[in-house]
Order: structure tokens, then C-alpha cells, then sequence
């Protein structure tokens, strides 16, 4: 396994072997999965990244669930399956929506 991915017709990953047709397909590719814009600032972004450097055999880890902007900022995992990681990115906008609320989400009679 050389690690380079691409998705089928089906939007399924299938190994590419050839670096130069994954890099074509790579350019052109909408490898979007899902976006959703918490607050003005703040983004959560999910997508096929076609490429898993740390896979070593082992299942990749092809989809990245990333939060750009807000006090998560930075915050990504990778995931095996494009139904995993909606799941990453449902639970990444649930957090970040309790990070863009007044105090964090942190409510007086939280902490009285």
C-alpha cells in the first residue's frame, strides 16, 4: 500500500498506485464531505484527504474533521470512514457552538 487515495464513483476511497493520476485527480477533486459555519469566525470543515502518511500497513485514516477559527481553533482528527468522521464533525460543531456562546457556555449557576 503506497498510502494515496482517491474516491470512486460512489464516493468511496479505493487506493491509487500511480502518483502521477492521483495528483491529477487530487487537483481537480471536490473532496468536500461536510462544512458547517458555526459563528461568524468560526468553521468546522470536513474532508477526503487522499493521503494517510501514518498509515504503515495499518487501516488509513482518510477523512479529516478540522475546526478553523474560535477557541477550538486547530482542532482535527482523522477518521476510517466518511460515515466516522461525520460523526467527528457533528460532535466538533456541537463544541464549537459551546465555545462562540457568551462564556463558553459557562452559565453564573454553573459555577456558584
Amino acid at each position: 500500500m503506497n498510502g494515496y487515495f482517491v474516491l470512486d464513483a460512489r464516493g468511496e476511497p479505493i487506493e491509487e498506485k500511480d502518483f502521477t493520476t492521483w495528483t491529477r485527480w487530487f487537483e481537480q477533486a471536490d473532496r468536500s464531505v461536510s462544512r458547517t459555519d458555526v459563528a461568524p469566525q468560526v468553521t468546522v470543515l470536513t474532508t477526503f484527504s487522499g493521503y494517510d502518511p501514518h498509515a504503515n500497513g495499518g487501516t488509513p485514516r482518510l477523512f479529516e474533521a478540522r475546526v478553523l477559527g474560535g477557541v477550538l481553533d486547530g482542532e482535527e482528527s482523522r477518521h476510517v470512514s466518511k460515515a466516522e468522521a461525520l460523526r467527528a464533525h457533528a460532535a466538533l460543531v456541537a463544541w464549537c457552538r459551546v465555545g462562540a456562546s457568551a462564556n463558553w457556555g459557562v452559565r453564573a449557576e454553573d459555577v456558584e
